[in-house]
């Protein structure tokens, strides 16, 4: 059973900057990707970005390209979101996820997916706020 914690959230005004984190346990074995995402209110849970466990080609939805960054600290199973130019759009509660594939993810995937609903496991969130 795979868990995660997310961390990092907070209040921030336009254009400043935030990191997340995702502290990561229950793995068996590497074929995982993991992926954040974010749900304001009254909206559908939406993509942010993904990226394989244990590093490689990264996927970032089309609104946070070029301005937030997906990493990772494989030793330590910390999943991180760098998040730069904050805007009062970004404003949602974020959730760090897990894919369970039953082969190697880079196989399956050629990037791994930003759809939510293939994704098992699931933090709780870390509310971010972005005032103008």
């Amino acid at each position: 059973q795979v868990v995660l914690v997310e961390s990092g959230g907070g209040s921030v005004q336009a254009g400043g900057s935030l990191r997340l984190s995702c502290a990561t346990s229950g793995y068996t074995g590497n074929n995982y990707c993991m992926g954040w995402f974010r749900q304001a209110p009254g909206k559908e849970r939406e993509s942010v970005a993904a990226t394989y466990r244990g590093g490689g080609r990264t996927n970032y939805a089309d609104s946070v390209k070029d301005r937030f960054t997906i990493s990772q600290d494989y030793a330590e199973k910390l999943i991180y979101l760098q998040m730069n130019s904050l805007k009062p759009e970004d404003t949602a509660m974020y959730y760090c996820a897990a894919l369970q594939t039953t082969q190697s993810p880079l196989v399956t995937y050629p990037r791994c997916p930003l759809d939510p609903n293939g994704y098992n496991y699931w933090g709780q969130g870390t509310q971010v706020t972005v005032s103008s």
